[in-house]
C-alpha cells in the first residue's frame, strides 16, 4: 500500500550548485529510498550533483518538470561484483552502456582477484577519458599474487608476501576498497589461508573489506565460507561472499545449509554479507570449471605439454571426465565464447560433440589445446536460487562486464541483472517485495561499501538515481541472445547528468566518477 507524507524542503548546506547545474523536479512518483521501507508517493528534487529534497516540493524557478505519475525512482544501482576493469577502460566500453540501461549507476571492480594491480595507473586512465558509471576497485589478489611470484603452486616467500603486502598497501593508499580473492584460479588458487588471512590484515588496516570468490561453491561450500570468516576475522576486517551459490547437482538444496551458517555468525557478531545473481547459469572459463588445479601451474606452453604427457595426460583426462559428467552433463555446458571457432559459441559441449562426431571429452582436450573458452554453466537450482535472493543480507550483483553487441554469446546478466530480480521476481512473479529488491540493488550495497552519499534518496546524497515503469521494466537478455539493452527505463542519472533521459540513451554523457575510499 502506498502512503502519503509531506517532507519539509531540505537546503543543502554544502556543494551549492552554480546556477547553470540543471535542476529537475520528478513529480507525483512512486519513491523508494533504498531503505527496504514501503514505498511513498511525492517529488523529488535534483539540483546539480546532489539530491535537493525528498517528498513535497514546491516550485523551484528554473526547475525542469517531469510527470513522472505510475513511475517509480529509486536509488542507482549499485553492482558490488562486476569484472568491468578491462571493458571500460577501452574506448568502446567507456559509456558501460548495458549497466547503464539497467538502471546501475555505481559498479566494483578487482572482484575475484582479477584486475589492475596500479590502482593509481587505472583510476587515472579512467578519469582522463571519462566514463559512464561510477567506479568503485578492489585490489586483486591473484593479480598482485601473479605480478611477485608469477604462477606457482607454492606458499611465497618471506620477501615475496612483504612485496605483496607492499602492493595492496600502495593500492588501498591509492583508494581501493579492499582485497578481493577468486580461490579457483590461478594462481590465487594457491594460497592458504594464512597467507590471505595476512594480505587481508593490510586491507584492514585502512578500514577496506575482504571480498572473495571462496574456495569451492559445491560440496565443499560450508567449508569455503568457514574458511572466508576465518580470514576475515582473523584479519580484522568485515568479509563478504561474492555470487553464493550451490553449484552442481549434488549441492542443490545445500542453500539452507549456507545461510544457517552466516545467520550463525552474523548472530555472533561476525559481519558478514554475501551477494547474488539472479540466475540457474553461472559463468567462468571451462579451464576453471573442468580441471584440477593442479595442473594449471606455470605458462600456457606448460599447460598444454602436461594434456600430452605420457604420464600426466591420461590423469588429467580421468579428472576433466568425472568432472565433465558424461554426455548428458555436458549439455549443461554452453560456449561464450570460443575465437578459434566462433561456430561453436552458444552450442553445449554435447551438441558440439555430435556434431563433430565425437566425445565431449575431445571438444574439450582440443578446446584447452587451443587457448580455452569461457563459457556458461547451468549448474544451479531455481529454488537454490530463490532462498538466497530472499536473505536479507544477500545483494544483487551481476558478475558480468561491459559488453556490447557482438557474435559471441555472453551470459546474459551482463544486460539484464537488475529488471531481472526487481522486474521479473519481484514485480512479477512476488518472490520478493519490490522494496526489499530494490533494497538488494541500492542501500544494501551501499551499507556494505560504507558509502555515506550514495545508495539512499536522501537530500545532500549524491543524485544517482532511476527512473523506470514498473509495467515494463524488464530483461530481455536471453542466454540464446544475450545481446539485448534491457527495457523500461525512463531517467537514470549519475551525479547529477543524465545519462537516460525520457527513455533515450544519451551518447555523449560520461556523468561516472572513480570513487576512492576514504580510509580510516
Amino acid at each position: 500500500m502506498l502512503l502519503t507524507w509531506i517532507t519539509v524542503l531540505c537546503v543543502l548546506p554544502f556543494e551549492q550548485p552554480k546556477a547553470e547545474a540543471m535542476q529537475l523536479v520528478f513529480r507525483n512518483v512512486t519513491i523508494h529510498d533504498g531503505s527496504g521501507k514501503p514505498p511513498v508517493k511525492g517529488d523529488v528534487h535534483v539540483n546539480g550533483s546532489r539530491i535537493q529534497a525528498v517528498g513535497k516540493v514546491g516550485k523551484i524557478a528554473g526547475a525542469t518538470e517531469v510527470d513522472a505519475t505510475g513511475f517509480i525512482i529509486c536509488p542507482g544501482f549499485i553492482d558490488l561484483h562486476t569484472h568491468c576493469d578491462p571493458g571500460i577502460a577501452s574506448k568502446s566500453g567507456r559509456a558501460n552502456m548495458n549497466y547503464i540501461t539497467q538502471g546501475c549507476t555505481t559498479v566494483i571492480t578487482g572482484n575475484c582477484g582479477s584486475g589492475p594491480v596500479d590502482a593509481a595507473k587505472f583510476f587515472k586512465t579512467l578519469e582522463d577519458g571519462g566514463i559512464g558509471t561510477n567506479l568503485i576497485h578492489l585490489a586483486p589478489h591473484n593479480s598482485i599474487r601473479s605480478a611477485v611470484m608469477g604462477n606457482e603452486n607454492r606458499p611465497p616467500t618471506a620477501d615475496e608476501l612483504k612485496k605483496m603486502e607492499e602492493l595492496i598497501d600502495t593500492a588501498m593508499q591509492d583508494g581501493t576498497w579492499g582485497l578481493a580473492t577468486g580461490l579457483i584460479y590461478n594462481p590465487g588458487t594457491y594460497a592458504n589461508t594464512e597467507e590471505i588471512a595476512a594480505l587481508a590484515k593490510v586491507a584492514a588496516k585502512h578500514g577496506g573489506m575482504y571480498a572473495s570468490h571462496i574456495r569451492n561453491e559445491s560440496g565443499g561450500l560450508l567449508d569455503a565460507i568457514d574458511e572466508a570468516v576465518t580470514i576475515g576475522k582473523t584479519a580484522g576486517c568485515r568479509i563478504h561472499i561474492s555470487h553464493i551459490k550451490a553449484s552442481g547437482k549434488s549441492s542443490w538444496g545445500k542453500s539452507g545449509d549456507a545461510v544457517a551458517l552466516i545467520e550463525n555468525y552474523r548472530k555472533k557478531g561476525v559481519e558478514v554479507t554475501a551477494d547474488q545473481y539472479p540466475y540457474i547459469a553461472s559463468s567462468t572459463s571451462l579451464r576453471a570449471t573442468l580441471f584440477p588445479s593442479r595442473y594449471r601451474d606455470g605458462n600456457e606452453k606448460d599447460f598444454v605439454a602436461r594434456l600430452d604427457d605420457a604420464k600426466l595426460g591420461p590423469q588429467i583426462k580421468a579428472a576433466v571426465e568425472k568432472a565433465l559428467g558424461g554426455r548428458e552433463d555436458a549439455k549443461r555446458i554452453q560456449i561464450a565464447r570460443y575465437t578459434p571457432n566462433p561456430k561453436w559459441q552458444g552450442k553445449s559441449i554435447t551438441t558440439i560433440a555430435e556434431n563433430e562426431k565425437k566425445e565431449p571429452i575431445e571438444i574439450v582436450m582440443e578446446i584447452e589445446r587451443n587457448g580455452g573458452a569461457a563459457i556458461v554453466n547451468f549448474g544451479m537450482s531455481e529454488d537454490d536460487v530463490r532462498v538466497y535472493m530472499k536473505q536479507s543480507w544477500v545483494a544483487t550483483a551481476s558478475d558480468g562486464g561491459v559488453q556490447t553487441p557482438g557474435d559471441t554469446v555472453p551470459h546474459p546478466r551482463s544486460y539484464g541483472t537488475f529488471p531481472r530480480k526487481i522486474g521479473l521476481y519481484a514485480i512479477q512473479e512476488k518472490i520478493v517485495p519490490v522494496e526489499a529488491a530494490i533494497r538488494s540493488s541500492t542501500g544494501l550495497p551501499a551499507d556494505i561499501l560504507k558509502l555515506t552519499d550514495r545508495g539512499y534518496l536522501k537530500p545532500g546524497y549524491f543524485a544517482d538515481l532511476v527512473v523506470f515503469d514498473p509495467e515494463t521494466f524488464r530483461d530481455i537478455a536471453t542466454f540464446d541472445k544475450p545481446h539485448q539493452y534491457a527495457v523500461g527505463v525512463k531517467w537514470v542519472l549519475v551525479n547529477g547528468q543524465a545519462a537516460i533521459h525520457e527513455g533515450k540513451y544519451q551518447d555523449n554523457v560520461r556523468g561516472g566518477r572513480v570513487l576512492r575510499h576514504p580510509g580510516k
